[in-house]
């Protein structure tokens, strides 16, 4: 008890003075959120005025009236953007900075990002890209977009069905499933080139590509042996194994950050859940998930190596999160396919409405802000967030 109401002096201390250190995501508040740091906007107008509301939004800040906020964001755009930002209380300028030399959307994503490491000590997320599955009834392609969903376009032309897109680091790779050859084979893509390779065509099932941390293997779902198991191979195909060896299912591998453990969904034990194996293979273990039920799929690992979210269902589909141990598990959101980003704060996810469409939305993990992101003609779903 005296431990935490010290730590809750020393934040009320922080924010009186202006200062604030990147905000851990601890659990136990996420049944509520946490608060968001208030800031004002002025100056800025169209499209650099709303890009930098949203960058801010769902990166934990609040836009309220100036004497509200603890931070003052001002400038000007036009022919370029001068961004500034001032301590309300001490009115000392903490960032003073003039962008230019590219579109007003970057330079306010720049602007953005500058801001959101100033006062937070986290990298910002602005200037970073997402692939996600894009439906168009009978077909669907793959599909890479700024983060916020602008300047979407298709990177595969099929005609066909795709599916699991997944970055590489350094966004300099990516690899999916597509049934252009009348069978769910994994591809791999190079974006700066517009190379594309098959990476598995085995006989069956190949699915679910996940690209280890340093780039150099991939943990794939492959039915070749049997039913669906966890395999790794090689970035060129090569050296494929077998890692898990279950006459049940298994589904969504994901790496964890020191890519020497893979968290995957099994039904070994009848319902879906969460496991984890050594890459190298041998025994799976059960990762706890306390207070969560249904069948648990679609595993991610945050990059900071403290959490995993995951979908879960019962009945519908929910986004919840996990410790990277096993514990006690929240609920966050509706949704289901959620993706880190690279600040392991951030993640974008499927959300599905009317009509059975589904487009692509953000969470901000600790406050719970939820934001649709920019949406294509059809449904979207199944976003990886670049690395």
């Amino acid at each position: 008890m005296k431990k935490r109401l010290m730590l809750q002096v020393l934040a009320w201390v922080s924010l009186v003075l202006g200062v604030r250190a990147a905000e851990e995501i601890d659990i136990e508040r996420l049944a509520g959120g946490v608060k968001t740091i208030p800031i004002s906007l002025s100056g800025f107008t169209g499209e650099v005025e709303s890009v930098l509301k949203f960058d801010l939004e769902i990166c934990g800040f609040s836009v309220v009236a100036a004497d509200k906020a603890q931070y003052w964001v001002s400038g000007s755009n036009g022919a370029s953007l001068v961004g500034r930002v001032t301590d309300r209380v001490s009115k000392a300028q903490v960032l003073g900075q003039e962008y230019r030399g590219a579109s007003p959307r970057t330079l306010a994503h720049t602007f953005a990002d500058d801001i959101i490491e100033k006062l937070t000590g986290v990298k910002g997320i602005a200037r970073t890209r997402i692939a996600f599955k894009g439906d168009f009834g009978k077909t669907s392609e793959i599909f890479v977009a700024d983060y916020d969903g602008h300047g979407a376009r298709a990177v595969t032309s099929d005609q066909s069905i795709v599916a699991a897109p997944n970055w590489g680091a350094g966004r300099k790779v990516l690899c999916f499933t597509s049934y252009m050859k009348d069978n769910p084979d994994v591809y791999v893509y190079y974006p700066a080139s517009g190379e594309r390779r098959i990476l598995a065509r085995y006989s069956g099932l190949n699915t679910s590509p996940a690209i280890s941390p340093d780039g150099s293997k991939v943990a794939l779902i492959c039915s070749k042996d049997g039913s669906p198991d966890v395999y790794v191979c090689d970035m060129d195909g090569k050296n494929l194994r077998r890692v898990t060896r279950t006459k049940e299912s298994e589904s969504s591998p994901c790496w964890s950050p020191d890519g020497r453990t893979l968290c995957f969904s099994s039904q070994v034990g009848g319902r879906a859940a969460l496991y984890k194996i050594s890459a190298e293979g041998g025994e799976m273990r059960r990762v706890s998930t306390v207070g969560v039920g249904g069948n648990l799929t679609e595993p991610d690992w945050s990059p900071d190596g403290k959490w995993i979210i995951f979908t879960s269902q019962t009945g519908g589909f929910d986004l919840c999160i996990v410790p990277a141990q096993g514990g006690e598990a929240k609920v966050l959101v509706a949704g289901e396919d959620p993706s880190w980003a690279p600040n392991s704060r951030t993640v974008v996810f499927t959300r599905r409405v009317g009509g059975g469409k589904r487009v692509l939305s953000l969470l901000d993990v600790p406050t719970k802000r939820v934001k649709d992101i920019a949406r294509i003609s059809g449904s979207s779903s199944q976003p990886s967030w670049g690395r």
